[in-house]
């Protein structure tokens, strides 16, 4: 059966440890379990102090057949960071929020050129989501009519340079979209006079929503699925909900990562599971143990510090 981890962020040790309490042991190709196996929700790069461990743990696991793991939006922009536009200019813009949340990674892998260059091309390797034996992962949203594009339209294989590009040059094709939301999750605009503060005083002009729900009649605080601010309690205006595609409460369980979740609740829903336990926030990783179950239990969650 499957350990789901949330997004590690550059913690090795605490990887490390996560997979030791879920009773895998350690070998030369990584870690191993005889009966089980660990699926990684994307997100393992950027931020913590062990992103080239990380990276390189991650992999062998996955090469060696012990592991799975798919891209976060994390990975998608340390891929972005290093193409280059038809005019030979950088594709993000470098001081762009995007460019500066991959330069911890690029510190890291400052004297590992190659090796960096090596892992950038067996990231482009990496799914989108999957559909296993009962259940789904993906990193950010599970859209039907998301996934079914992706399905269609990007063939199986390494992730084309061209389909990257678009994420940035046409970011609102079916492809673009889809790939977005996956990794990215669903936002609501919000109207320009309506002004969020986080806790560091930092003005927000969209959030991310609670995108398996149907959004009509309710508040905006009912629909956010952020963990910095609060919104406000009064029912959104029709007119600016965003297109979604509520998840059927009969549907396989999916799981998740990208919320940073730090108080949780991690199982949402019967068939719902965000496990990322915000190891930037909490400094503590988890996991999901499933064994088959398709009413998920919070008993079955595992954190480490």
């Amino acid at each position: 059966m499957y350990d789901i981890i949330g997004d590690v962020h550059g913690h090795a040790t605490l990887l490390k440890n996560l997979l030791v309490a879920l009773g895998y042991e350690k070998s030369r190709t990584g870690y191993h379990h005889r009966e089980r196996k660990a699926v990684f929700v994307g997100d393992f790069v950027n931020r913590g102090p062990e992103i080239r461990q990380t990276v390189e743990l991650i992999r062998r696991m996955t090469e060696s057949g012990y592991g799975m793991a798919i891209l976060g939006n994390h990975e998608i922009n340390a891929l972005l960071y290093h193409m280059k536009s038809e005019k030979k200019s950088p594709l993000l813009v470098k001081s762009g929020k995007r460019s500066q949340s991959v330069q911890e990674t690029l510190l890291q892998f400052k004297n590992y050129p190659e090796e960096w260059k090596s892992h950038r091309k067996w990231l482009r390797t990496l799914p989108l989501f999957l559909e296993l034996e009962g259940i789904r992962v993906v990193h950010a949203c599970w859209k039907e009519q998301n996934i079914q594009v992706i399905r269609e339209e990007l063939a199986p294989g390494k992730l084309p340079k061209s389909v990257l590009h678009d994420l940035v040059l046409a970011p609102h094709s079916s492809l673009s979209q889809a790939i977005l939301q996956t990794t990215r999750g669903v936002h609501l605009i919000m109207p320009p006079d309506l002004r969020v503060f986080d806790h560091h005083r930092r003005n927000h002009h969209l959030f991310r929503i609670r995108w398996w729900k149907d959004p009509k009649n309710l508040t905006f605080q009912q629909l956010s699925f952020e963990s910095k601010f609060r919104l406000p309690d009064y029912t959104i205006p029709a007119e600016i909900l965003p297109e979604t595609e509520p998840y059927s409460t009969d549907a396989p369980p999916v799981f998740f990562g990208h919320y940073c979740r730090g108080n949780g609740p991690f199982v949402i829903r019967k068939n719902l599971c965000c496990v990322d336990a915000c190891v930037t926030g909490k400094k503590r990783l988890m996991a999901y143990r499933w064994d088959g179950e398709t009413i998920l239990d919070p008993e079955k969650l595992l954190f480490t510090k």
